[in-house]
């Protein structure tokens, strides 16, 4: 039934997909006037940031780390609420641990004295670099977040007038290969340049842009969320039913209709359709227009050009939980991230060669350190994630036969950090790029859709206004400005920005009328 606002506008809004992405544009619609409904397939929102629940213990599946509160908080602050009061938001002091197979390890910290001797207990010879590697961050903060992240770039004119401060700032060079021309220690180099892994981007080869990561650290600090992201996830859901929203979960959508060139319902799998004339697609862009699409011609996003991306990388995720061990393994922190014998080795094993190495790095999250609620008293709730490849390789990994295999590797590691931890498991469970592909629906089975390169950035990715269809928007990893929580969450503002407030639209109307 066709809803109406008060000028007789048709305001529904339909969200397909509960990620970060969608709630947020589900918030900010709401915040316009409109009657949203969001439909999501999983049983629980927050899409890859959502969790479950085992034998007691909370796994977080995807993000751990609230690097931007302030994209959260403004949110909020434009839906008329606090986000503070919702979400119990801590800080992380230090923000986490980096560790070699040398036994050298690396506390990051938004202190800078601290940081200053963590640097020169490793390299002191490279000190001024680091602190000149500071000033590089901050550079390319200004320019690629404050500059261009929460802005809308489905026009290239917004792209080609920052070309001339990129090629000022050096854009076309890694950020290893930045980090490289500042430090020489090997292992600061690594330390400043593996971030892009958090957002499926190879640091030897996305653009330097990314060393403001650093500087977002540096200023806003390290966070987590009690309860996990799941927790921030449940509250957006909350705050979309407060404005009037609907949230369904359990129900896939299989299609998006369009007619006469714009966005007019959507099909789900059961064959009922829902009509709205303003859908935001929080899906993978890529499922977005190979699947959602598929019987729409496209003008742009067309199969071969789809086909032509280079994807993210997969990930190897193991959960577990373990019985009696609150009060052991005192030096391992909430985030940890231990490091193999290979860096750019393996990050071409990762990424250009598609091939699934002996070695690995691990990103080990221990939530119990911060927040008890995640495993029954005086236990522990682990997981273990080592990037891996993708599964659009011509010889891709056949990951039934291989994971016993690659778990015993990765326990073989894991034992280093934590000593004996096989004795205490109590339940696990895996996920591996054949589960993000079958869960997520994501292209590849990669982990963050497409890969943040400089030509897979901007203007160049996905944008948030379709071209395919009136009425038609994205959010989400796949789109601009990207994936990691600051980015799905300020695509929706980018959204924002280019939908009508249905308020406003009726004042006017009113005032016309009188």
């Amino acid at each position: 039934m066709t809803q109406l606002s008060e000028n007789g506008l048709d305001n529904r809004a339909i969200v397909i997909g509960a990620g970060l992405g969608g709630l947020s544009a589900a918030m900010r619609l709401g915040a316009k006037g409109y009657a949203v409904t969001v439909l999501d397939r999983l049983d629980r929102t927050g899409g890859r940031g959502s969790s479950i629940e085992q034998d007691g213990h909370r796994f977080d599946l995807g993000p751990t780390i609230v690097t931007v509160p302030d994209v959260f908080e403004r949110l909020w602050a434009d839906c008329g609420r606090d986000f503070h009061v919702d979400v119990d938001l801590r800080p992380l002091e230090p923000f986490y641990e980096v560790r070699w197979p040398d036994g050298t390890k690396f506390h990051a910290s938004s202190d800078d004295d601290k940081m200053l001797a963590e640097v020169a207990k490793l390299s002191p010879n490279d000190v001024k670099g680091f602190q000149k590697f500071l000033k590089d961050a901050r550079a390319r903060y200004v320019v690629g977040f404050e500059g261009m992240v929460a802005k809308p770039m489905h026009r290239a004119w917004e792209t080609i007038k920052v070309l001339p401060t990129f090629a000022r700032l050096r854009a076309d060079r890694s950020i290893y290969g930045l980090a490289a021309s500042r430090v020489k220690d090997e292992r600061l180099r690594m330390a400043l340049s593996f971030h892009p892994l958090f957002i499926g981007g190879d640091p030897t080869h996305v653009t330097s842009i990314y060393a403001l990561v650093a500087h977002l650290e540096k200023t806003y600090g390290v966070h987590y969320a009690i309860g996990g992201v799941q927790a921030i996830a449940d509250a957006m859901a909350d705050v979309v039913r407060a404005q009037g929203g609907v949230v369904k979960q359990n129900v896939t959508v299989d299609e998006i209709l369009i007619d006469q060139g714009a966005a007019k319902a959507v099909r789900l799998k059961d064959g009922s359709e829902l009509d709205a004339p303003l859908i935001v697609s929080n899906a993978d862009a890529g499922h977005t227009y190979s699947h959602l699409l598929r019987n729409h011609k496209k003008r742009r996003w067309t199969p071969k050009k789809i086909a032509g991306k280079r994807w993210s990388m997969g990930l190897y995720v193991w959960y577990f939980g373990t019985k009696g061990t609150a009060d052991k393994w005192a030096d391992v922190g909430h985030h940890t991230i231990a490091n193999g014998p290979r860096f750019k080795g393996l990050l071409k094993d990762i990424f250009m060669r598609g091939k699934l190495a002996d070695d690995m790095s691990l990103y080990i999250h221990r939530p119990c350190v911060t927040d008890k609620s995640a495993a029954p008293e005086g236990d522990d709730t682990f997981y273990v994630l080592s990037p891996v490849p993708h599964l659009n390789w011509d010889n891709p990994v056949d990951w039934t036969r291989e994971e016993p295999i690659y778990r015993a590797k990765v326990t073989a590691q894991v034992e280093k950090l934590i000593p004996g931890f096989q004795d205490h498991i109590t339940t696990e469970t895996v996920f591996t790029p054949e589960t993000f592909r079958e869960r997520y629906l994501s292209p590849h089975g990669s982990g963050f859709s497409l890969e943040p390169r400089i030509l897979q950035s901007a203007y160049f990715r996905p944008h948030n206004v379709s071209e395919e269809a009136k009425g038609l928007f994205l959010v989400g990893a796949g789109t601009h400005p990207g994936a990691g929580l600051p980015g799905v969450v300020s695509s929706a503002e980018v959204l924002s920005k280019m939908v009508p407030d249905m308020h406003s639209v009726e004042t006017e109307t009113r005032l016309a009328a009188e």
